[in-house]
């Protein structure tokens, strides 16, 4: 069987409006891929597509997570099967603590038992690497969490979880240079030859942190243009506006 995340002629709709024309793009574990793009461009209508938000309809193409096709599996059979979504903005819910929550998704994402006191010294070990207070572990999930703060329980998550293939959705945005550090250190922690990270950014701030094997930009619902890390160089010194559609054609 190929490991790969396959992103097949991706069409996409939300409230009838059409945002995605056509999206094709494979990643493989062992590689780190950068979308970037102009606001309103896709890129993050393609990461909640591919998570399965049943707003973002898929009206045209297929997802393949590695052979199988997940084109329209409910959201807890993709996160089951190893696909992670990191939110720029994450969601706060009062009354469920931290430690539950992760201890929750770690049972159904592996199908094992772990005691309560053994996954709470694994939380502490983690969060100290990140450079979280313990005292988050029984707060309410990101209640009252600064932006920063909210960011690394994200990558907690991830670790957590470790899934195959995590999208990152502007997970640098908000952060101080202090937190894209730690951030990028736990990124860089769990990133390995079976997994696989697609971060989605405006800027070149966070690639200058963690490599990326691959720059893909997206304009209008497509990606037009794709290459190394020398195309986020490029683009940090002209911008998105001298990329148009006929670039489409330079893809690599």
């Amino acid at each position: 069987m190929t490991r790969v995340l396959a992103i097949q002629n991706l069409h996409v709709s939300v409230d009838e409006k059409k945002i995605l024309n056509g999206v094709n793009l494979d990643v493989k574990p062992g590689e780190i891929h950068a979308l970037m793009g102009p606001n309103g461009s896709g890129k993050s209508t393609l990461a909640h597509a591919l998570m399965g938000h049943p707003q973002y309809h898929i009206t045209q193409g297929n997802i393949l997570l590695n052979g199988e096709d997940i084109t329209h599996a409910a959201p807890e059979v993709r996160a089951r099967k190893g696909l992670f979504m990191a939110f720029q903005h994450p969601r706060e819910i009062a009354g469920l603590p931290l430690a539950h929550f992760l201890r929750e998704a770690y049972v159904s994402r592996f199908g094992e038992k772990i005691s309560v006191a053994k996954f709470r010294e694994l939380l502490r070990i983690l969060m100290k690497e990140l450079a979280m207070d313990d005292k988050f572990i029984d707060r309410p999930l990101n209640e009252g969490f600064s932006g920063g703060e909210k960011k690394k329980a994200e990558i907690l998550q991830m670790i957590i979880l470790r899934p195959l293939y995590a999208l990152l959705d502007e997970t640098d945005s908000g952060l101080d240079i202090d937190a894209l550090t730690i951030v990028t250190a736990g990124l860089k922690r769990f990133f390995g030859a079976e997994t696989a990270i697609v971060i989605i950014t405006h800027y070149q701030r966070i690639l200058k942190f963690i490599e990326p094997d691959y720059v893909h930009i997206m304009m209008k619902g497509e990606v037009v243009k794709s290459g190394d890390k020398d195309l986020a160089h490029e683009l940090e010194q002209t911008g998105f506006k001298h990329l148009s559609h006929d670039t489409k054609a330079s893809r690599e």
